[in-house]
């Protein structure tokens, strides 16, 4: 079985990474109990960023197969949490059936390389299919609205994470600094870190609402200030594990801080159309997997296209070599 490459970049990062998660743990905890503040979100945020950070480092710790596993289960388990939130008619459980076997099917297309064809499934041949299936079903009562909703849910859920997948099989030749892994753990930490430091610059700083209406907590002063914050990591985590330019990293890291934030309030206007608070509650106190990760559904896209372009990665036939 193929084992990931763990360079020594991307060692140091990790040991750096998870030491200042333990000192920011140690660091709420202190301020909580010796100066009375409310730092409930914020811990709730750090063991958030924690969890995530340990599962995926776990998964990648073992052969690709382990990590596939990993994706397609992260992927299932967003697509069942956008379901909860939407009613369902049911004459679409078999077309929903459908939609499940799409995912593991995504997943094994990048596990064997074949980007092509991971770039046409869910927006080309799983709508085609999924659009026949439903007419099949004979049920034309709000027909576009449930056809829309599912695949928007696939393609945010399904399409969207798979991008995490095409980064884990980038050919060590094109980012020796870090590996695939490396670009995989940018990425990753980057867009958590993003909304951490737009939550803490917003509730130390903020005094004007963006969309008040979407995300009453949202503020100019947390979105400048995480961009900011954001792009900075971006530089120093870029030049350790990506073979970016300082100048490539500020443009990737205010780019990329933006469109996290557009990620997060696109999925709270989501929930507040449905009158929600979270996708679910399989995280005691933290929600679901899908408000934790709503953000990576528009930044891995961009951070793939990104390298790929720059790099010119053929997206051919298959990625091998």
């Amino acid at each position: 079985m193929e084992h990931f490459v763990f360079t020594h970049n991307l060692k140091l990062a990790l040991v750096v990474l998870y030491s200042i998660i333990f000192l920011l743990m140690i660091f709420v905890k202190v301020m909580s109990a010796v100066f009375k503040k409310d730092m409930e979100n914020m811990w709730i945020r750090l063991k958030s960023f924690f969890l995530i950070v340990l599962f995926f480092t776990l998964a990648f710790c073992f052969n690709h197969i382990t990590a596939f596993v990993f994706l397609t289960l992260i992927s299932y388990l967003c697509f069942k949490e956008f379901l909860s939130l939407i009613p369902t008619r049911k004459t679409d459980r078999n077309v929903l059936l459908w939609a499940y076997w799409s995912i593991p099917i995504s997943f094994y297309i990048i596990y064997i390389h074949w980007a092509a064809l991971f770039y046409l499934w869910i927006p080309l041949y799983v709508f085609i299919l999924i659009s026949i299936r439903m007419v099949m079903a004979s049920n034309v009562n709000g027909f576009l609205k449930n056809l829309a909703v599912l695949q928007y849910g696939l393609m945010t859920t399904v399409y969207a994470l798979g991008y995490l997948g095409l980064l884990a099989i980038i050919p060590m030749k094109y980012n020796p600094q870090g590996g695939a892994l490396g670009l995989l753990f940018f990425i990753l930490v980057f867009t958590v870190s993003n909304d951490f430091i737009q939550m803490f610059s917003g509730k130390t700083f903020g005094k004007h609402k963006i969309i008040p209406k979407v995300s009453p907590n949202k503020t100019w002063e947390g979105l400048i200030g995480g961009v900011i914050g954001s792009t900075i990591l971006a530089v120093i985590m870029g030049r350790l594990l990506t073979p970016f330019s300082v100048g490539q990293l500020i443009f990737l890291g205010s780019a990329l801080s933006v469109f996290g934030f557009f990620g997060d309030v696109t999925m709270s206007a989501i929930k507040r159309d449905l009158g929600v608070k979270d996708t679910s509650s399989l995280i005691p106190g933290h929600g679901g997997i899908l408000d934790r990760l709503d953000s990576l559904l528009f930044t891995a896209p961009l951070f793939f296209h990104y390298f790929a372009y720059t790099y010119t990665i053929v997206i051919n036939m298959n990625m091998k070599g």
